[in-house]
């Protein structure tokens, strides 16, 4: 029998994460979307060429549309492409999922940003999340309690 090919470390689960969403709002409800891609997007994606610092969702007409996604083309795509690194992507969601994230951005202090995008079989989904602004103070604390957890962890491991 021949041997399955070996998976690149790539491969399994996420492709990007977007850190700074978590270290500037308050995330409640987690939307899983799918997304609207061109073949040389998923080539990049496979490569992990994907940013997705300050990303955030729009919302209009009633569709969602990813903006600030950048996916950097590769080296070896065809030259008879028109690679746009910063395009908006439509992202897929069902009805009542649109209807819950713009009835919350609608409220004051809302908005939607995009947290994280993984492969799930062989599609790419974004994880999106609604997401509330924190105060500096806030900031501070949270900053305070993580690096509380750690030295706990340290000492718990020294004993």
């Amino acid at each position: 029998m021949a041997k399955k090919p070996k998976k690149s470390p790539n491969s399994g689960g996420t492709i990007a994460l977007n850190k700074r969403a978590r270290h500037d709002y308050h995330l409640t409800d987690k939307f899983e979307a799918g997304v609207s891609l061109l073949g040389w997007e998923v080539k990049s994606m496979r490569a992990g060429k994907v940013q997705l610092t300050d990303t955030y969702v729009l919302l209009q007409n009633g569709e969602a549309w990813l903006i600030g996604a950048n996916v950097t083309p590769l080296q070896s795509a065809s030259t008879h492409y028109v690679t746009e690194p910063d395009r908006t992507r439509k992202l897929l969601l069902n009805r009542r999922e649109l209807a819950k994230i713009f009835q919350a951005v609608q409220q004051k202090g809302y908005t939607c940003v995009a947290t994280a995008l993984y492969w799930k079989k062989h599609l790419v989904k974004c994880e999106i999340a609604l997401a509330k602004g924190k105060a500096d103070h806030d900031k501070r604390e949270t900053e305070k309690r993580r690096d509380w957890d750690r030295q706990k962890q340290r000492i718990l491991r020294q004993q």
